[in-house]
């Protein structure tokens, strides 16, 4: 299963601590940012993806997320 966000991350030290925060609900999973793209993309990959878990926890660190369809 793969999931696409766009964010308001900006900075590569926020995406570090981001991944390192989502890696604790999806150890197994490839996550990666594309700060590089206008959306400032947010790409999980594994089984088993909550979008909720996901949304809520950048939202705990101040930024927003939501599912590119």
């Amino acid at each position: 299963m793969v999931e696409v966000f766009k964010t308001n991350v900006e900075q590569p030290e926020q995406s570090q601590m981001l991944i390192h925060r989502i890696r604790s609900h999806i150890p197994d999973g490839k996550i990666n940012f594309d700060l590089e793209d206008c959306d400032k993309i947010l790409r999980v990959e594994a089984e088993s993806i909550s979008i909720q878990i996901i949304i809520k926890l950048l939202e705990q660190h101040g930024f927003c997320a939501e599912v590119l369809v």
